[in-house]
């Protein structure tokens, strides 16, 4: 792709920014941070198909589950729970029932989200189909739904309902109450208003770092394979020095598949993480 929009006239800027911009409503680039008029159509049909596939893997593990020697499928599925309920073990203090699942489900969906990282960002960008003879074009497809910040901040923002849900939960609504007026400083009542204030603050926090963390880390790996990409446009299909671009273009591709492997897993594995790490902030008492 970066080869043929070279020779198309497309500018690299131009090249990234066609693949840095999602299939949405507006049918341009969004413009402002908050906008709820417009719909990522990418994001929420990559972020629902990796939801599902996830949820069907796990069926499928808990299905085919045997008490005798474990195949490979069903060791590395032992071997997920297996960390994920020992980190909900020593984290939450109190009814693990549904906290688990729900960080095991969600280390699961992150880590297939941020696997379409590896897919070739060519392949389904500016795609050409052909429907029971209708031909389909796609001008913009972003299949990372983690590198779309409203992605990221929407899991985020349903970690901070679920926080809130335990919180009320745990410490019923006039325990919660006082919570937030009386820590951390003491419950004098002239320090009520810095200690909300300190905790709406602290609350904000989590939610924004959350989702950006996660956001950021997989945003910064698809420029940097789209740059790479670029690099290989520099060969002219020519027995010249243009061709150490395709040569440093595949050792860097390669080079770079390697190590976001590592940023996949880490990214899911750090989201999992504070997920529980708030839920257990939930659960106790200051």
């Amino acid at each position: 792709m970066s080869k043929e929009a070279t020779s198309a006239g497309i500018q690299p800027t131009e090249y990234i920014l066609e693949h840095l911009t999602n299939l949405n409503s507006l049918g341009q680039a969004q413009t402002s941070i908050v906008d709820f008029s417009i719909m990522n159509y990418d994001t929420i049909f990559w972020s629902l198909t990796m939801g599902l596939l996830s949820v069907g893997l796990l069926v499928l593990a808990a299905r085919r589950v045997t008490s005798g020697v474990p195949g490979r499928f069903q060791a590395l599925i032992e071997l997920i729970v297996e960390l994920v309920e020992t980190q909900s073990k020593n984290i939450v203090q109190g009814d693990r029932t549904f906290i688990a699942p729900l960080a095991l489900f969600v280390f699961c969906w992150i880590i297939f989200m941020n696997t379409l990282d590896l897919i070739p960002i060519d392949w389904v960008n500016g795609v050409n189909a052909v429907l029971a003879g209708f031909h389909l074009h796609i001008p913009h497809h972003k299949i990372v739904p983690t590198t779309d910040l409203n992605g990221t901040m929407g899991m985020s923002l349903s970690v901070l309902l679920i926080i809130l849900y335990y919180s009320l939960k745990v410490k019923g609504l006039g325990g919660f109450a006082h919570e937030l007026i009386s820590a951390p400083f003491g419950d004098k009542w002239f320090l009520a208003p810095f200690n909300l204030f300190l905790n709406l603050i602290e609350y904000v926090a989590k939610t924004v770092s959350l989702g950006m963390r996660l956001f950021g880390n997989m945003y910064a790996g698809e420029l940097i394979f789209m740059l790479i990409a670029l690099l290989g446009s520099v060969w002219t299909f020519g027995v010249d020095l243009t061709i150490f671009g395709f040569v440093g273009h595949v050792i860097a591709g390669a080079a770079w598949a390697i190590f976001h492997i590592l940023v996949i897993l880490l990214q899911a594995f750090i989201f999992m993480m504070l997920t529980l790490v708030y839920i257990g902030q939930a659960h106790s008492h200051h």
